[in-house]
């Protein structure tokens, strides 16, 4: 009885290999995103619930179709906080799916890294206002992640050398309490 309790425990079994989606025979896995819930539409077209938090304190989740262009990663209905967690995006993504007829598209490639660098600058470019600088997140990046799929430390080194490069365009301010690293898309000049 006693040997029972003490009995060696087996071996840790990995992980099964992921299953290949039915439409595409290929499994995709978007750099920089972690999915965690895949749905079929009326057409067998994947609707994706995914996150690009790396596991910090609050993690939180868009959604994706991949058939038609339904993408969101904010609720309208609420005032606070608005950002999906997990089960509101699973619901989001559900009723979507069950709505939804478009057919499967093909995956987006994975862009060179030039793309990618034009399209963050042109998204600062964008965020520039005439009043005041205007504070970026990376959070408001979530609904491109499927097609720039890169990571968030090769996303924040684009914009820390787009500060050294152009620091009249982007600035970055360190928290004195902690790591913690705001960025500013600078005010667009008085004519």
């Amino acid at each position: 009885m006693s040997l029972t309790l003490f009995a060696r425990r087996p071996e840790p079994v990995e992980a099964p290999a992921p299953e290949p989606w039915p439409e595409i025979g290929e499994t995709w896995k978007p750099e920089g995103v972690t999915i965690a819930q895949r749905y079929y539409n009326q057409a067998h077209a994947v609707v994706l619930v995914y996150t690009t938090d790396d596991g910090g304190s609050c993690t939180y989740y868009a959604v994706a179709c991949l058939g038609c262009h339904y993408a969101t990663a904010k609720d309208g209905k609420r005032t606070y906080n608005t950002s999906y967690n997990l089960a509101d995006a699973g619901t989001v993504a559900n009723e979507h799916a069950t709505s939804c007829r478009a057919l499967p598209r093909d995956i987006p490639a994975r862009p060179d890294d030039d793309t990618v660098r034009e399209r963050l600058h042109a998204w600062v470019r964008g965020s520039r206002r005439r009043g005041e600088d205007t504070q970026l997140w990376l959070r408001d990046l979530d609904l491109l992640r499927l097609t720039l799929q890169r990571t968030n430390d090769w996303l924040v080194g684009v914009l820390n050398q787009l500060v050294v490069d152009e620091p009249e365009i982007l600035r970055v301010e360190h928290s004195q309490y902690s790591d913690y690293v705001s960025y500013y898309a600078r005010r667009l000049p008085e004519n």
